[in-house]
């Protein structure tokens, strides 16, 4: 091998090592502009176009406020009725249900007084091998689908937001003993993060 294939080989090391660097802190500041153009920038050019002021975060700020009083008001009693009409009116409609049903479950999952995601568990998958994947149950009573001892246990794809759900024997589970969120952040990224 020649002297300039080597050169071009360092080079491209480098250039792969600067983008190890370079791309996740890159790819969060390119994500974090972007949802600060998309929801501060109309924002900011409504209130500029009102009041005749330039506030840069105004947008933000109002984004939060607005969804922070929404949960204020979700929670007084005069309020309460008006969600459960509406949980009403969107369950009753046939595919609109099945889409709003899907989402209240899953942001309540993370956010919710309902919490999914708080018991992380190690499950053996394959008894010949011992192979075991990290979870968190999701379900411990599935008698509505007439299943007995079992669990449901979701499994986080790595690198993603989606994940597989499986039904396991309870004597597979063995609990993790750690905070759910740092486990989450060990499964999502496929076990490079440490706990």
């Amino acid at each position: 091998m020649n002297k300039f294939n080597l050169v071009v080989k360092k080079i491209f090391r480098l250039f792969l090592q600067g983008l190890l660097l370079a791309a996740p802190s890159g790819i969060t500041i390119f994500v974090i502009y972007w949802v600060f153009e998309k929801i501060d920038g109309p924002i900011r050019h409504y209130v500029n176009h009102i009041f005749n002021i330039q506030i840069p975060g105004i947008g933000l700020v109002v984004t939060f406020t607005v969804i922070a009083l929404l949960g204020w008001a979700g929670q007084s009693f005069l309020f309460k009725p008006i969600g459960v009409f509406v949980d009403r009116i969107f369950e009753k409609a046939p595919i609109v249900k099945m889409i709003y049903s899907s989402l209240t479950d899953f942001f309540n999952a993370f956010v919710g007084e309902k919490k999914k995601f708080t018991r992380p568990v190690l499950v053996k998958v394959n008894l010949i091998s011992n192979l075991e994947k990290v979870g968190f149950i999701t379900s411990d009573d599935l008698s509505d689908l007439g299943i007995k001892d079992k669990v449901s246990v979701l499994f986080p794809h790595s690198y993603n937001w989606s994940g597989e759900m499986f039904i396991v024997p309870k004597e597979h589970i063995t609990p993790l003993n750690l905070p759910p969120s740092e486990v989450m952040k060990f499964a999502l990224s496929g076990g490079v993060t440490r706990v």
